[in-house]
C-alpha cells in the first residue's frame, strides 16, 4: 500500500480502479481496518469507481510525523485526516462509504465539507446531530460496556495490556456468530498493531465524557462547525444490521429530518459488521446510491 503526506501524518491507503474515475473513499471502523472493504472495493472497481481506502491515524503503516502531537481520536480529527488525504490526492470532489467510526467521519465530512462530497453511506451508526454524546438508554448503556471501561484508569490500562484480544472480544459479541474467520481477524489485528492504536482507541471513547482528556486544538474549527450545524445537505443512505448488538437498530430510526436527502435501510439477520457480512447486499443498496447521486451537486 503507498502512503502518502499530509501535514500531521503519513497515511497508508489502498488505491484502485481508474485515476480518472469518480471517486470513492471507504472509510474503516473500529475495531476494523482497511482490509475489510476489499470485496466492496472490488465491486465498486468493477462498475466504474476508484476507490480509496485510507487507513485511520493509529491504524496500519498510518504513522504521525510529530511524536508531540496529540493523539486525537475524536471524529472532528479523522475527518480533518481524510480532507487532507483527499487534498494530497488531488481529489476536489468525493462519495464516501464509512462503517463504524468511518460513518462518524462520513456524517462530519457532510456537515463540515459538504462542497467536497458527493453522497454519503453510513454503515452501523446513528447520526448525531450537533455531534453531541448522551448517555444512552439502559439497554444500549449495557451494550457500551468497553466505553464505560475505557473511561477508568484500571480498564484503560486492561486495554493497553491486550489490545488484540479486546478487538477479539468485539468481534465475538457484536454481531450473529459465524461471520469471521480466524484468518480475517489476523490479518486486521495485524494493523492494531499499530504503536498508536491504544492511545486513539482510548482517546476517542474518553474524550467523549471526560473533559480532562486532551485534544488537539488543530481540530477546534471543525469541533465549532459541527456543533452549530445538525442539518446534512449531502445525499445520504443509512445502512443498518437488524441484529446489531452493538448499537442498537432502534437508535438510528427517525433521523430522516435531519437530512435534505435520506435513505434507511434495515438488513435482517445482520450484525454490526454489514459490509463483511453480506457484502453482497451491502454493494447492491451502495452502488444504487451512488449511481443515483453521481452527478448530485450542491444547489
Amino acid at each position: 500500500m503507498p502512503t502518502v503526506s499530509t501535514p500531521v501524518l503519513a497515511i497508508d491507503y489502498d488505491d484502485r480502479g481508474d485515476p480518472d474515475a469518480s471517486p470513492v473513499l471507504l472509510l474503516h471502523g473500529w475495531p476494523d481496518c482497511p482490509h475489510g472493504w476489499r470485496q466492496i472495493a472490488d465491486s465498486l472497481v468493477a462498475a466504474g469507481y476508484r476507490t480509496v481506502i485510507p487507513a485511520n491515524r493509529g491504524t496500519g503503516a498510518t504513522r504521525f510525523h510529530d511524536p508531540d502531537t496529540p493523539r486525537d481520536g475524536s471524529g472532528p480529527a479523522l475527518a480533518r485526516d481524510v480532507l487532507d488525504l483527499a487534498d494530497a490526492l488531488g481529489l476536489v470532489r468525493f462519495a464516501v462509504v464509512g462503517h463504524d467510526w468511518g460513518a462518524r467521519v462520513g456524517y462530519t465530512l457532510g456537515v463540515v465539507a459538504p462542497e467536497r462530497v458527493i453522497s454519503v453511506a453510513a454503515l452501523a451508526l446513528a447520526y448525531q446531530p450537533g455531534g453531541r454524546f448522551a448517555i444512552p438508554e439502559f439497554s444500549q448503556a449495557r451494550s457500551f460496556w468497553y466505553q464505560w471501561l475505557m473511561y477508568v484508569e484500571a480498564g484503560a490500562a486492561a486495554v493497553a495490556d491486550d489490545p488484540i484480544g479486546f478487538a477479539r472480544y468485539m468481534w465475538q459479541t457484536w454481531s450473529p456468530p459465524g461471520w469471521w474467520t480466524e484468518d480475517d481477524f489476523a490479518a486486521a489485528a495485524t494493523d492494531f498493531a499499530n504503536l498508536d492504536w491504544v492511545a486513539i482507541t482510548l482517546s476517542a471513547y474518553r474524550s467523549r465524557f471526560r473533559a480532562d482528556e486532551p485534544r488537539d486544538p488543530r481540530y477546534d474549527d471543525l469541533r465549532a462547525t459541527i456543533t452549530a450545524t445538525e442539518q446534512v445537505t449531502v445525499p445520504t443512505l443509512m445502512i443498518q444490521g437488524g441484529a446489531d448488538l452493538c448499537d442498537e437498530p432502534s437508535a438510528s430510526e427517525g433521523l430522516g429530518g435531519y437530512f435534505n436527502s435520506y435513505r434507511r435501510v434495515v438488513l435482517p439477520g445482520v450484525g454490526h459488521f454489514p459490509h463483511r457480512e453480506r457484502p453482497d447486499l451491502v454493494i447492491t443498496e451502495v452502488v444504487a446510491h451512488l449511481g443515483q447521486h453521481r452527478r448530485w451537486r450542491r444547489t
